[in-house]
């Protein structure tokens, strides 16, 4: 296996209400390697795919039967931070300005060459999914993901699955807020809603395993108001 072969099991979510388009682009992303793909035709169904899937990457078109792609990036970032991909007829240089002031990561104009976009979604995943199961440096300890263990002090401290899956959920997002509610469905999945009181006491319970003060984090920071931060040392 080449070291981009993990990337292929990401769940990408792919939104565009042209049959054609899709039947193409799926086409494209099988041959290619991926089969973890989730389609949709609407804002509606994106949402709701979104919910329940969780995607890794979403490659979204700006027209659709019931709204935009600008306004549904900013409702699937309510349910987690993962990268976008803006894939539309619509070139217009407002309208890229407008997709990347939002966060988009990149926008390709149709129609398009397959191999422009394969190389722009694996550009994309390489930059968001560094690695499978990095080795994590944090200012006073290491995050081996491969055993799921703090190492502090020369001393290997376990992490249970859910301070794994918050963890995993923070370095995807290396430097980066990410949100309560996104931590939450990281967590605890579809179902998210309640569970602000178990996300604080697992994140305390993080900061002792991580921190050498866990009462003055300086790797897990609160963004006061807003969500978390994991500061990385080589990300």
């Amino acid at each position: 296996m080449n070291n981009d072969d993990y990337l292929l099991n990401k769940h990408l979510l792919l939104v565009d209400d042209e049959q054609e388009l899709l039947d193409m682009v799926l086409s494209i992303l099988n041959e290619y390697g991926f089969h973890n793909i989730t389609t949709a035709k609407s804002m509606k169904d994106a949402i709701a795919a979104a919910q329940k899937f969780r995607p890794e990457l979403a490659i979204l078109d700006v027209m659709l039967p019931d709204g935009n792609g600008f306004d549904l990036m900013e409702q699937l970032k309510r349910y987690g931070d993962y990268p976008i991909l803006f894939l539309t007829a619509r070139g217009e240089d407002d309208d890229k300005f407008k997709g990347f002031g939002l966060g988009a990561d990149d926008y390709i104009v149709k129609p398009f060459l397959p191999k422009e976009l394969l190389f722009r979604i694996m550009a994309i995943l390489r930059r968001s999914y560094k690695s499978e199961n990095p080795i994590v440096k944090l200012k006073n300890s290491q995050i081996d993901f491969s055993c799921a263990e703090v190492i502090k002090n020369n001393e290997h401290i376990p992490l249970t699955a859910k301070e794994h899956d918050l963890l995993s959920a923070l370095y995807r997002n290396a430097g980066r807020i990410i949100t309560i509610d996104a931590l939450c469905e990281a967590a605890w999945g579809d179902n998210p809603f309640g569970y602000e009181n178990s996300l604080m006491a697992h994140i305390r319970r993080i900061r002792e395993k991580i921190e050498l003060n866990p009462s003055q984090p300086v790797s897990l920071v609160t963004i006061r108001g807003l969500g978390y931060k994991l500061i990385v040392e080589d990300k």
